[in-house]
């Protein structure tokens, strides 16, 4: 109980922080938050199969390009509103994480790895030469952010940041809640069940394809939700977002934070972009220095920041309880 009141606590500080960032920052704050909250979104509902499920997967990029382009060509042909295109966008990334995930979860380890890059790559080639559908290699530009229409006629302007980045906190704050009620139900507990033997859970009575293919799905969602998002905030959708190489950054974000806990991947967001900022700043060979620092968070923090700030908490308070 004392862990979950503090947990609730540490949860509802970190809230008010982010509130707080359009009021006490400048423009650069707050986009750079708004980032760190797109790459959050993305590393939680990534970590449900990495780190809840124990599934390895290289074609992420796909879901968020699609929520991308979902939203950008519902705005382009349907409407601008924006809740409707986020929704389209999510929508496009589950229907393709339903097809995907249908192929790849019948294998495992290695071969379930190498299938969603495969079908990453696959996606990405069709964004790039599909010109007439997607724009090619210049992607779709000029998305629209229109006021947000709530019912009674109520109008949210989000053309400003300022504006924008409370939409993006909405979602952010929705995303962490969702993902930390499927971590704690009935249905985070299998999969925790099928990550730590298989075979034994599927002895148990669990259809393990099933909660495979639907963690699969959520996970594609989360991933569909923050390309929408971002797709919005950067008024285009680009086919390197389906790109391996971004579909590699939840993989690093819950490595560095720690794959054990909802808060290793929203803190492995926050240190990954800072990081990446900072670092931008001081060389051209950016990504050199990155992976260097990378390398040595990781191997140096072996359960991840927040895993390894938590042992060593334990253990200076353990003398204490006893």
């Amino acid at each position: 109980m004392k862990a979950q009141t503090r947990n609730a606590g540490a949860a509802a500080v970190v809230l008010l922080a982010l509130c707080a960032v359009p009021f006490l920052s400048g423009k650069f704050a707050i986009y750079l938050t708004m980032r760190i909250m797109l790459l959050g979104i993305f590393a939680v509902g990534y970590n449900l199969l990495l780190g809840q499920t124990g599934l390895l997967s290289f074609g992420h990029g796909a879901f968020y390009a699609a929520g991308a382009y979902g939203l950008g060509l519902f705005g382009v042909h349907v409407s601008t509103h924006p809740l409707l295109g986020v929704a389209a966008g999510v929508a496009a990334a589950v229907l393709l994480a339903l097809l995907v995930g249908t192929l790849c979860v019948r294998h495992t380890e290695i071969y379930f790895a190498m299938l969603t890059l495969a079908c990453g790559m696959m996606a990405f080639s069709f964004f790039w030469n599909a010109r007439e559908i997607t724009g090619g290699d210049d992607g779709l530009i000029g998305i629209l952010r229109a006021p947000v229409s709530l019912f009674g006629g109520i109008r949210m302007p989000i053309g400003k940041d300022e504006q924008f980045y409370f939409f993006v906190l909405f979602f952010f704050a929705l995303s962490v809640w969702a993902a930390h009620r499927i971590r704690h139900s009935p249905f985070g507990l299998a999969l925790a069940g099928i990550r730590e033997n298989a075979r034994r859970s599927e002895f148990a009575g669990v259809p393990v394809r099933r909660y495979r293919l639907a963690v699969f799905v959520l996970s594609g969602a989360f991933a569909g939700l923050a390309g929408s998002l971002e797709a919005l905030l950067e008024s285009n959708a680009r086919p390197f977002m389906a790109h391996w190489t971004h579909s590699a950054e939840p993989v690093l974000v819950s490595l560095l934070g720690g794959l054990s806990s909802l808060a290793g991947p929203l803190v492995g967001s926050a240190i990954f972009v800072a990081m990446r900022e900072i670092i931008q700043r001081f060389t051209e060979n950016w990504m050199l220095g990155f992976g260097v620092v990378l390398l040595v968070i990781i191997m140096g923090f072996r359960g991840g920041v927040v895993g390894t700030l938590s042992a060593l908490f334990r253990k200076a308070t353990a003398p204490g309880e006893g």
